[in-house]
Parts: structure tokens; sequence; C-alpha cells
């Protein structure tokens, strides 16, 4: 049985976070914190504005700062389809329902896969260098990335004078500002210089600015056609500033600030001829303008936002006093609550970071790297890790920085047109599982890249972000992206000769072969089933919802009674192909097959206990410490199977302290400055992670919102504040000894409030509160009618036991506010 979710949140809710006093000094609790400077790139501070990113390492003699901007990649724009595909076809297809799949998958090597075979990469900018004579002895030490004001700061004793630098890249004003200050006047005394490995200049101008001029690189015979422009110009109160050849020197200042500012010829994934330099000028000029209190002001401002939305406290400890890489260290052997909110926030704060409305969205690294070659290329790997990146986004009241990735979608929509039309002889697009800022489409890698469904995927985000909205307008902009892809697999579904099922052909199931023939290509796998399922399903909704296409509604209506069933296996588990082959020695990172459970929602243990239990003998077999992002992706499997303690399990696996010489692919973790560590740094764990936190506390998808849903022991009680639902509903809840203590629902679209929960609840005495508007200046209003439990059902999961779950439903109207809490009786 297959059920795909209706419903629609926004809101905000603002709070002050309180302040620890740490070492004498106030240390906001939402901080990283270290005792020492970071020795290598994963230990240093991440900071960003979705466009501009720094890794700030803190070092007393000589600051580094590691800096990104989100269109430098290699290459420039190209095309990687391959003619020969669409010829070679039908005969690939043949071979794979023959059995023959070596002979397939060599097939596939030499007609689908070109020259151009892994995309192009992000790449790094260069580094400011900042120089500090005589601060190579120091005490007092303190290095902090304060995530509720973005803002990085490291402080230390020197010569009996304590320095201070402040670091931020600002949403507003489009610069990263290096603020430098010290105890005592005429103290300031530095030389800044910039670098690159990538082609360039550095020169100085106007007695105060170092400009950099680079060009990206040239990758598998595509020219390097990004060219990219850094400024740094130098501000000093008191002293003097000087420019040499290629740095500027202070001497004696009382402060100190450095701006930078990136430009790049980058237009869109089809035009390279903007005027980076110009870009720079702009932002640069309008930041100087501005006194440095302003500029971190108008910064936390616009950052906080966004970042305070959401509150989460999951109860104290005295961990907290210790630096963040002693805690990740610990966390396994020891109770610190705090390190899980704060790693959650965090997953927050490098959203927030580095994906912007109008820029690119998050890739593998997010919006650092310091290399031009890095690993995988740093590029979209659409086969979960693009979509992982966004998974918070919507439950976690970020909806807006989902939009870099809808129109990637969009551009993805057209670029793939000319792959499924070149490559498979259909209409509508496609994406394989790889693509980079210049909208690449082609399968890459080699055989077990041939994966067609990332589009479909993709689309399966549109609709979520719909579901939390209900903007039609959106869904109208976003529906023919879903359309076109609808079209492309209404072409390419072929149906395989045992039972007749319309299956995908060639395909795999991603990054993994089964142990009886140890090859990839295949059809009909588990997760393409599910995928065209959902993608399927959500456009014919989607059709409805805005009254267009009957026809083709009808035409998918058709496909989707004919698409595979999800089969259990021999062992109980849920089958990852078509055939029984899975091996429960397998311990592949891709839980492929799990999509079903999420993030889809055609398996939970309400509507689909045999297969909930399938699902859940499959997660048992894969085995819980894999990859960081592998890991992040089971704290959701294991909170969609309502086990919290198992989930919380999970988190504890991710919290294991990683350094930046273990590369091994096999066990993942987490980098002192809490990146996720595949091994090495991918940004999808800290954000599947995020969601699964999000995900424990708060369900959408079955047409209720389920309230904590998979709180583990451990937390005994806490509070959460701002979450978002879909249907329209923004969420607080209090807990305490497990049980709930009340809970704030903020509904902007009005309609039926469906709740499910483990506690009888009631409204606060006769009356909710609500905020006083102009149509409604009496903040107080009966509440319309909250039902008794319509059900009092015990979910059907046999390898759980759960408690009692009681139904209610709950009408509301827009924007306004309803409390609740459970009954004392």
């Amino acid at each position: 049985m297959r059920r795909s979710a209706f419903i629609v949140v926004c809101g905000v809710v603002i709070v002050h976070i309180t302040a620890a006093r740490i070492w004498g000094q106030e240390t906001p609790r939402l901080a990283l914190w270290y005792d020492r400077p970071a020795k290598e790139w994963v230990e240093a501070l991440p900071l960003g504005n979705g466009r501009l990113g720094a890794m700030v390492f803190g070092t007393p003699e000589e600051e580094r700062l590691q800096l990104n901007e989100s269109s430098a990649w290699a290459g420039g724009p190209y095309r990687n389809d391959n003619p020969k595909a669409r010829h070679a076809l039908p005969v690939v297809r043949q071979l794979i329902f023959d059995g023959k799949y070596t002979e397939a998958r060599e097939m596939i090597d030499t007609t689908f896969i070109t020259n151009i075979a892994h995309c192009m990469p992000y790449q790094t900018v260069g580094n400011l260098r900042i120089s500090f004579p005589g601060h190579q002895k120091y005490t007092q030490y303190l290095r902090e990335l304060d995530i509720d004001r973005s803002i990085a700061t490291i402080r230390y004793d020197a010569d009996g004078i304590t320095y201070q630098r402040e670091v931020f890249c600002s949403i507003p004003d489009q610069v990263i500002v290096v603020r430098l200050s010290a105890s005592l006047p005429g103290n300031i005394t530095f030389t800044a210089s910039m670098d690159t490995p990538q082609q360039g200049t550095i020169s100085t101008e106007e007695g105060n600015r170092i400009v950099l001029r680079g060009r990206g690189g040239t990758h598998q015979g595509v020219s390097g056609q990004i060219v990219f422009d850094a400024l740094a110009e130098v501000h000093a109160v008191g002293g003097n500033v000087r420019a040499n050849e290629s740095t500027v020197v202070v001497t004696n200042a009382d402060t100190a600030t450095v701006y930078i500012a990136i430009g790049t010829n980058f237009r869109s994934y089809r035009d390279v001829g903007g005027n980076g330099r110009s870009i720079a000028d702009r932002h640069l000029a309008g930041a100087v303008k501005k006194a440095c209190a302003q500029l971190r002001y108008d910064h936390v401002t616009a950052y906080q936002k966004l970042f305070r939305r959401v509150t989460i406290d999951l109860g104290t400890s005295r961990a907290m006093k210790e630096p963040t890489d002693v805690r990740v260290s610990r966390f396994a052997s020891r109770y610190d609550p705090q390190l899980v909110a704060l790693y959650f926030q965090f997953g927050r704060y490098l959203l927030i970071s580095c994906s912007q409305p109008g820029g690119q969205p998050a890739n593998l690294q997010g919006l650092w790297n310091d290399m031009l070659d890095p690993p995988w290329g740093s590029k979209y790997t659409t086969n979960i890790n693009t979509e992982m990146n966004y998974w918070p986004s919507e439950s976690t009241n970020l909806s807006e920085m989902s939009e870099p990735l809808v129109q990637m979608v969009k551009e993805l929509a057209e670029s793939g047109r000319e792959t499924a039309r070149v490559m498979y002889g259909a209409r509508g697009w496609v994406l394989h599982h790889n693509t980079d800022l210049w909208r690449a489409t082609a399968p890459i890698d080699g055989a077990w890249g041939q994966w067609p469904t990332g589009g479909a995927w993709l689309c399966q985000q549109l609709w979520e972000k719909y579901l939390f909205s209900g903007d039609k307008e959106y869904l109208r902009s976003v529906y023919p992206a879903m359309k076109s892809a609808s079209e492309f697999f209404d072409d390419v579904l072929v149906p395989e000769p045992i039972h007749g099922w319309l299956v995908v052909s060639p395909s795999a199931s991603p990054e993994n072969a089964p142990a009886i023939h140890r090859e990839s290509s295949s059809a009909g796998t588990t997760m393409d089933n599910q995928i065209v399922f959902d993608l399927l399903t959500r456009t014919i909704r989607a059709a409805e919802i805005l009254d267009v296409d009957t026809a083709f509604v009808r035409e998918l209506k058709a496909k989707v009674d004919r698409l595979p069933p999800m089969q259990i296996g021999r062992f109980g588990q849920l089958q990852e192909w078509m055939f029984d082959w899975d091996s429960p020695a397998d311990k592949h990172r891709h839980v492929s097959q799990l999509y079903g459970l999420y993030p889809s929602n055609q398996i939970s243990p309400r509507q689909t206990p045999e297969l909930c239990n399938a699902a859940r003998t499959s997660l048992i077999h894969r085995g819980d410490v894999s990859t960081g992002w592998s890991m992040g992706w089971k704290v959701n499997l294991w909170a969609r199977l309502l086990d919290g303690d198992h989930a919380y399990k999970l988190i504890t696996d991710q919290l294991r302290l990683v350094t930046g010489s273990e590369n091994g692919p096999s066990s993942g973790g987490t980098y002192a400055n809490l990146f996720d560590a595949h091994p090495p740094f991918q940004i999808d764990g800290n954000f599947g992670c995020t969601a699964g936190i999000a995900e424990m506390l708060l369900q959408s998808h079955e047409d209720a919102i389920q309230i904590l849903p998979a709180l583990p022991d451990v937390w005994k009680e806490g509070s959460v504040g701002g979450l978002k639902t879909r249907g329209g509903f923004e969420v607080s809840i209090g807990w305490k000894g497990g049980k709930v203590t009340g809970i704030t629902i903020t509904s902007l679209l009005g309609g039926n409030c469906r709740i499910r929960a483990y506690d009888k609840l009631q409204p606060l005495g006769r009356y909710v509160l609500s905020s006083a508007t102009s149509d409604n200046p009496n903040p107080f209003f009966q509440v319309p009618h909250i039902k008794k439990p319509l059900i009092s059902d015990r979910a059907q999961l046999k390898s759980i036991t759960l408690r009692e779950i009681f139904v209610y439903d709950l009408d509301t109207e827009p924007g306004k506010i309803y409390r609740l809490v459970a009954a004392t009786e």
C-alpha cells in the first residue's frame, strides 16, 4: 500500500539566548569554542553569506582566511551527452533482461559515458593572510564561533596586551569583515597578503588595497572560463598604512579593519560574460562607507531574522564548560545534551551560511573548499547528497534557503531536455547522479553512474516545499519541471519480461551492486520504483490542484498502476533490487531501498507495518556505523520507525571525533569544527542529522502532526520551538519526564489541524493565547472546538512497543496561535 501526504508552514519565534561564563568571559551558549588555534582545515571555523565563504584558523602569529566564492568553478559552459546511447539503449535493456549484466555494463561504459567523465570541480579562490610580528608567544587563548550571531572571535594575550580579532561574512553587505583591536592603543601592527593556487596575479593599489585576479582551472579538456577578482582593503584608526608591491603593512594602529569583496564573471550556467571586478568594487565601496559597528549590526540583524526562528533545549550538563572538540571526543561516554542541541543549530547555521536566495545551492562541501580538485569535485551529487543538504530547510523553518535549489532544478529542466532527446529519444528532462555549476545532466563516472532518476528525486524536493507552504503560485512556477520530468519517464519506462511491470532500465541502485554478480547495471531497482511513484503521483496531484493537463493525468495514472510493488525478501528484508539479491552481510553506506521510508512516506508503522518491519530488518543488516552522511540518514530512518533510542544511538555514532588524517571510507563521524566526516568532509551529514533530530521531535508526513514521535529516553525534559510542519503550522513543544507539558501551534493557512500525541491534551483553560492584530485587537479568543480523541489506537509495528496514541482535530484560523497542555488527571 502506498500513501502520499497531503498537507502544507511558516512563522517566527524569537527568543533571547542566555550566555554562560567560561574562563570569566561571556561566551554564548550557542558557540563552538576552543583553547588553541586550528592546526588543519577541518579545525578552522566556517563563515559564509551564501555567496562568500571563509575558513578562519585563528593562529596568533598569522591569521589565515581561506576564501571561497560560490561561482568559482573549473571549466565553463559545456555538454557531456553521448549520442551513441540512443542507439545502444534497446540493446543494453535486452542484455539486462537476459541477465547479461557484465555485457550491459561494458556497453554502457562505451556508449553512455563521455570523455568528460567527472563533471567540473568547485574550487578555492585563495587565502588572505595577516601576519603579526611578535605574537608567537601567547596565553589566555580563546577561539570561538558564535552561531547565534554568525561571528568568529579570536582572543589572546601577548606581552601583556589582549588582542582580539572579530570576523563575519555579511549577508546584506556581501563582504567579509575582519576587525582587529587591542587593549592598549597603538599596538596593531601587521602585514596583509593574498595568495592563490589558481593561475593569477597579485598587486596593490590606492595605498591600502590588495587585488587578486585569477582564473578557474581547465578540467578534462574544458578550458577554465571563470575569472574572479578578490579585493582586500585595509583601513586603520591611528598608526600608518602603506602598500608594497603585493602587500599592505599597518604599523602602530589603534584598530584596523580589513574588508574583503569577491566577484566573478559568472552570470548563468550558459553565460560567463559578467565583470567580477565591478561586482567586487561595488560591494567594497558600499561596505567601507559604513561604520564597522553598523556593518556588524546589519549583518547580525539579517542573520538572526533567520536563525532565531527555532530554539531547542534538550537539557544541561557541566560538559559545556569544556572546548567543543573535547566534548565531541567524550560524547559517547557521558551525558551532554547541549552538544546535540548545538550540533542541531550548527546545521541550521551552515544552511543559512551556504545557501541564500539568488545564489548557488549548497554543494557537497556546502560553500567551503580549499582545493582545486576536491574529493568528488565538491559537486552536486544527486543520488542523495544534494537532496540531503535541504532536508532541514522546511522542517527547521529555513524555507528561503532552498530557493537556490529550486532555481537549479528549473535550470536542470532546461539543460536536461537535450540529454533526454539525444541519449534517450524522449520528451521531458533527465538528470543522472551528478551535476555542477554548468548544469551537466548526462551520466558520469561509469556504468554505476547510469542512474537516470536524480532529476525525479529533486522534483520531490519541489513538492515538499509546497506541502509546507501551501503557496499555489510557487507550485505553478515549479509544475513545468515536475511535468517535464514525468514526461521523460512516461516515455522511457519499459515492461520487464516476468511480471510486465514498468521499470527504469538501464539504471542502478546508487553506488551499490548485488553480491551475486557485483555488477551495478540493473532494471527496476526499488529506489527507482519508489522515486518514480512519487514523481508521477505528485505531478498528478499538482495538476489536479492547478486544474491543468487532465489528459496527461489520466496517462500518468495508468502508468502508476503498472509500477512494481515493494517486495520483502527471503531474509525478511526490504529488497533493494527487483530480484531477491540482498545479503545480510552487505554493509554498504547507501540504503537506497529505504527512500520509501524517508524522505518519502510510502512506508510507515501505521499504514504499512509489514513493509516497516522489512525496512527495519534492512537497517539492522546494514549496521549503524558507516560514513558520516549515511549515519545522518539513518537518524531519520529510525525516527520514522518511531525508535528514538536507536536514532539517538546513531547521533552518538555520528558525534565521534575524527581527525583530518582519517580519510578511510568506512567509518565517519565529526571533525573538531563540527563538520561532518565522510571522511573526508561532506556537509550533507550535518544537514541530515539536523533534519533527523527535528524528525525525532515532530513529524507530519501522515496527514497529521505527530508530537514527540521518537523521543529517546535520555532526553527526559526539554523544549523545542518554531519547527514547521506540512499543512501550514508552526509548532513548539515542552516536555518533562518524557511526557508533553504543553504545545503551541501557529496556523498560517487555517483549516483542520490533526494532532497525534501520546498524551491526552486539553485547551489552556477555556481560552488559547493569540497575538493581537488589527482585526483581532483582543489577544484572547475561545477555542473554535477541539474534539475529544477521534482515535485511541496502537501502532501495528510488531518490533517496537508503542504507547497509546490519541488523535485530535483542531479547527484553526490563519494567523492564530493555539496553546494546549497535557491533561493532569
